[in-house]
């Protein structure tokens, strides 16, 4: 039995895990969660599942449980969640809180020699250069749970490394917009901008969907996570989301990855060791699957010009790119500006590089902070 630590435990992602765990009840035990203030969402967990630790980032919400929970289960702060991370009896952590909140907690399971499965791929991101020395070093695992980092991980297995690697295809559905120009972006709606064709989500991934700045972000992340330069990586527009990732060989062989788009699969994948987890799930119809695939957009290409940056400069480049785009999403949702201004808000941010500092967590923390001052400005030019 293994003690499992979900961190962002009423998000979608997290949905997505107590329901394997739900399907594998003999083998995984919800230990302790965190969320910030979803009350009615957390209830319902600790009801089903009771797990031993509780830990409540949303102060306001942490002093309601006090007063209908017992106060040994509650955490709260930076030191409890330190404790709460790097306790014995964890054996898997979930990383699975959205953006760049998700980055301490990364920080801090990067340093417990246990085996991680990564949602949150801000962290990585803004951090990546030194989460994964971080790691390596007290020898902690880090595995994707994303569709498309998960899928390369299983084309690549059993295979001699990327050492025989040619290139990578990361998959993009396009969110529902996929066939729009950017002038045709200027009056869409948020309801329509939330409606993804083929999957429903939180609100945040879904806008990055629908603008391709996901894709960006996995890119970067992807990086990271193989040790690869991005010019192995090309990012292909398939609106399906069937297949998740396609990688070809220095043979002329490529091996793709292909399921439903349910992010139970690579979840149940990256908990289990030796021998694939049981889960319920929607089987292919091959017989009448009908697979297309697109260029990235022409007119949304500086975008990906920007992660390609990233990834060949590092240092603080990334934390500029992420707290741009957090500021622009939410900015768009709260009606401040129109959809296709997001970009505009990230181009004109990403121009004001902060690069004098050296890169640590702290550091880190400071430029996401002056860049989303400076984002605020921008949205304030453009509303």
């Amino acid at each position: 039995m293994k003690n499992i630590l979900l961190l962002g435990a009423t998000g979608s992602i997290g949905d997505s895990v107590l329901n394997v765990i739900s399907q594998n009840k003999d083998k995984f035990n919800l230990f302790g969660i965190s969320f910030n203030n979803n009350i009615a969402k957390a209830k319902e967990i600790i009801k089903k599942f009771n797990p031993k630790y509780i830990y409540i980032n949303d102060i306001e919400t942490f002093e309601t449980f006090l007063n209908e929970f017992d106060t040994k289960k509650l955490l709260n702060g930076e030191t409890d969640l330190q404790c709460l991370i790097k306790h014995n009896d964890v054996d898997i952590i979930i990383c699975a809180t959205t953006g760049f909140a998700g980055l301490e907690a990364a920080y801090i399971a990067a340093s417990t020699g246990k085996k991680i499965l990564l949602a949150n791929k801000e962290s990585i991101v803004v951090a990546g250069e030194i989460i994964f020395p971080l790691a390596k070093k007290h020898k902690s695992e880090i595995v994707p749970i994303d569709s498309e980092h998960n899928a390369i991980l299983q084309c690549l297995s059993g295979e001699n490394g990327i050492a025989d690697v040619k290139k990578i295809i990361i998959t993009a559905s396009g969110g529902p917009f996929i066939n729009y120009s950017i002038d045709d972006l200027k009056n869409v709606t948020i309801d329509q901008a939330l409606n993804h064709p083929n999957w429903k989500m939180g609100s945040k991934i879904t806008i990055d969907s629908a603008t391709l700045v996901n894709k960006c972000l996995e890119l970067i992340e992807a990086k990271y996570l193989f040790d690869m330069d991005e010019k192995f990586f090309e990012l292909v527009v398939h609106p399906q989301s069937i297949i998740h990732s396609i990688v070809t060989f220095i043979d002329g062989s490529s091996i793709s990855h292909m399921s439903n788009p349910d992010m139970r699969v690579p979840i149940a994948h990256a908990l289990s060791d030796t021998n694939r987890l049981p889960i319920e799930f929607n089987n292919l119809n091959f017989r009448s699957l009908e697979l297309s695939f697109q260029e990235f957009p022409s007119d949304r290409m500086q975008i990906q010009h920007i992660a390609r940056e990233v990834c060949k400069e590092g240092g603080f480049l990334g934390t500029i790119f992420n707290a741009a785009n957090e500021i622009a999403v939410k900015s768009f949702l709260s009606r401040k500006i129109s959809f296709e201004k997001i970009y505009d808000v990230i181009y004109r941010t990403f121009d004001n590089k902060i690069l004098s500092k050296d890169l640590t967590i702290e550091s880190i923390n400071e430029v996401d902070m002056e860049t989303r001052i400076e984002a605020k400005k921008v949205v304030k030019s453009l509303s």
